[in-house]
């Protein structure tokens, strides 16, 4: 996402910051570039003209004129714009000090508003609520057992609706039912259709009356861009939104939507789906995303992922392991397993500081390598996992055949662990504490 605005900005800040002074005809033509390249990224007219005018008074003041920078001066002013544009600072779900909270999911026919259930419900029950999905589409039963069918994996309670129920009937015994089960927080798969019309708005207004949600946010397909924000608009009017939550953002290289979205409605962007996987939504931050776009890399997203992938008691175990130097072949997969947790490895390169954007364009990972990996490691006996070194000619051919792939796979595996080994010890020989140091959770 961003991928041809990040791209675009990038050239425009280098002939910034290569000139040792700037004055009003080289910001001029630099915001004039970056101007096009917010409309090429389908940034609403009227946001970018606004955003453009703002950044220019700025830059053209001291903090700029009178920096030994002012190129990276421009850089950051960008920044806190693009961040002020997007809405400042996250806003989260206002569920606190409610005992049943309730979201009520709104969107048009194949926005993602199902999928983004399943993900919100999983969202929320990591920061330690109990979600109930509920079905309120009662004119498509492919909805229905969609909701279900996520639910079962996610293992979430689902409220039994059927297609012969009234949509706020299914609220209102969804609500009792929540009680019952100890649950705090419903989420309200609505109907949509193919387009806005007035059964489907007073349908919406109905539930909205009787139930009184704690929060009624839109599901928007990023991929349609200026499309998004209208239809945003169109809703905010008669339900008045609390939030958006954009879906589809990793298939927009764009991002315009995103952009906009706050600016033109002034309803936050809450979250964002970046991917099919459950675990594939972010709470939309401005500034983080701000950052991102301008190159910067997102420290403080990588570090949540982290987090949330990664056991802290594991942890703890490896970091014994590690100092005794009896770090195995299963630890190694397990590790990788906690990686993969946290996304694609291409995205989350991108969100450290520093990283080159031309050499992760240009960077092909194939995220499969993973799962060659551990079906070579899966082949191994449990003493090959434990002693690598017994590893030999006919144990390899063994391996390979089993795991589906060749000897050179498996000596390329064996090979990597270990180089990783020899680093451990340099680093248990008195360079661990340093390690750790560097590390930013």
């Amino acid at each position: 996402m961003f991928e041809n605005l990040s791209d675009r900005l990038d050239s425009v800040f280098k002939k910034l910051k290569g000139h040792g002074t700037l004055n009003e005809k080289n910001i001029d033509d630099g915001l004039k570039q970056v101007r096009m390249a917010l409309l090429e990224a389908d940034v609403n007219y009227k946001v970018a003209k606004s955003v453009i005018s703002d950044i220019k008074g700025r830059a053209l003041g001291q903090e700029v004129m009178q920096s030994l920078t002012p190129g990276q001066q421009v850089i950051k002013i960008v920044n806190d714009e693009f961040t002020k544009m997007m809405g400042s600072e996250h806003q989260g779900l206002n569920l606190d000090g409610k005992s049943l909270g309730s979201v009520m999911l709104i969107g048009l026919q194949g926005s993602g508003k199902t999928t983004t259930a399943g993900k919100l419900a999983l969202y929320l029950r990591n920061q330690g609520r109990k979600p109930f999905l509920v079905p309120v589409d009662v004119y498509r039963p492919a909805a229905i057992d969609q909701l279900k069918k996520i639910g079962k994996q996610l293992s979430v309670p689902v409220f039994q609706s059927t297609t012969d129920m009234k949509p706020l009937k299914i609220c209102q015994d969804a609500l009792l039912a929540a009680r019952k089960l100890g649950c705090d927080t419903l989420l309200l798969d609505t109907a949509g259709r193919l387009h806005l019309d007035e059964e489907l708005m007073a349908e919406l207004k109905g539930i909205k009356k009787g139930l009184n949600p704690s929060e009624i946010l839109l599901v928007a397909d990023a991929m349609t861009g200026q499309d998004a924000v209208n239809i945003a608009g169109s809703f905010d009017k008669a339900l008045d939104l609390t939030g958006v939550v954009l879906s589809k953002m990793d298939g927009d290289a764009r991002g315009g939507a995103a952009l906009s979205i706050k600016a033109v409605t002034g309803k936050p962007l809450k979250f964002i789906g970046v991917g099919e996987k459950s675990t594939a939504l972010e709470a939309f931050h401005p500034d983080r995303m701000a950052s991102r776009i301008l190159g910067m890399g997102d420290a403080l997203s990588f570090i949540e992922k982290a987090q949330e992938a990664v056991d802290q008691k594991e942890a703890k175990a490896l970091e014994k392991k590690l100092r005794k130097n009896t770090f195995t072949l299963e630890d190694f997969k397990n590790q990788m397993k906690s990686v993969r947790k946290m996304g694609s490895i291409k995205d989350l390169m991108g969100m450290i500081p520093g990283m080159n954007k031309k050499q992760l364009k240009g960077l092909n990972i194939d995220d499969r390598e993973f799962a060659r990996i551990e079906a070579i490691i899966n082949s191994m006996t449990p003493e090959e996992r434990r002693i690598h070194a017994i590893i030999k000619g006919s144990r390899k051919k063994r391996i390979a055949n089993g795991s589906g792939t060749s000897v050179q796979e498996v000596n390329k595996l064996l090979k990597s662990y270990s180089q990783s080994m020899k680093m451990i010890k340099k680093f248990n020989k008195g360079g661990m504490r340093s390690l750790k140091n560097m590390l930013p959770f």
